[in-house]
């Protein structure tokens, strides 16, 4: 069983900065070098969608209204993975969930934490 706890979300003005953190509580070790990671948000009235993803092989990908402003990133030891969002607007407010997914022996495993509330205003 996996259980994912986000942090950092909150009030920023247009323009500034914020580091998301998804904390994995789990028996497996490096959890990340095992699963494929993600950054998903979801604003009000909207359907959720993918921002970011790093696969268990490091390899990053983003979706083209973040690209050059927002940075995946795992560190493999504290069983943490971040994102990294810079130059903030207002249509990156949302509630922002991490998920851990991976298929293996045919069974699909997949986990979300909780969510964590960014808002963008002056």
């Amino acid at each position: 069983q996996v259980q994912l706890v986000e942090s950092g979300g909150g009030l920023v003005q247009p323009g500034g900065s914020l580091r998301l953190s998804c904390e994995a509580s789990s028996r497996i070790v490096s959890i990340f070098s095992i699963y494929d990671g993600a950054w998903y948000r979801q604003a009000p009235g909207k359907q959720r969608e993918l921002v970011a993803i790093i696969t268990k092989r490091g390899s990053t990908n983003y979706t083209d209204s973040v690209k050059g402003r927002f940075i995946i990133s795992r560190d493999n030891a504290q069983n943490t993975m971040y994102l990294q969002m810079n130059s903030l607007t207002s249509e990156d407010t949302a509630v922002y969930y991490c998920n851990l997914e991976r298929t293996w022996m045919g069974r699909k495993y997949d986990y979300w934490g909780q969510g964590t509330q960014v808002t963008v205003s002056s």
